[in-house]
């Protein structure tokens, strides 16, 4: 299951919608082996592409060094899609290369609705997780 705070939650969304057209993309990085997403890194998607997304190298080098620094690691790592369902692509799973990160996908083909959906990504195989979000609702 992932849990994840309501402000985490409403960044990821809210970015996934800004970035429409384009698929967005970025990570939540915690302390190393807590499962906590705590800390939200909205990442460039270097494709600029309404289907298909892919961390700009030099950025994604920083995040990593700047995560080794202080003891983190990705424990999300999202992106949206355009006008599909919150499930992963053939190519998504090609790409899952960390074996303990929720993969989180946001929907953003309905303005009106938020489907945010989580997986597991292991040896190509692709398992749905329950997402809890807790903290207070924001604002609307």
């Amino acid at each position: 299951m992932l849990r994840i705070d309501r402000s985490i939650y409403d960044q990821i969304v809210a970015h996934a919608r800004r970035d429409h057209p384009d698929e967005a993309c970025g990570i939540v990085a915690g302390p190393v082996g807590s499962d906590r997403p705590e800390r939200f890194i909205e990442m460039i998607n270097a494709e600029r592409s309404p289907t298909f997304y892919r961390f700009d190298s030099l950025e994604q080098l920083k995040v990593w060094r700047e995560m080794d620094d202080r003891d983190e690691e990705p424990v999300v790592i999202y992106h949206s899609h355009t006008a599909t369902e919150a499930y992963p692509s053939r190519t998504d799973v090609s790409y899952a290369s960390e074996p303990g990160a929720h993969y989180v996908l946001v929907s953003t083909r309905d303005p009106e609705t938020a489907e945010l959906r989580s997986y597991r990504i292991l040896d190509g195989e692709i398992t749905e997780e329950p997402v809890e979000v807790t903290g207070a609702p924001t604002g609307r």
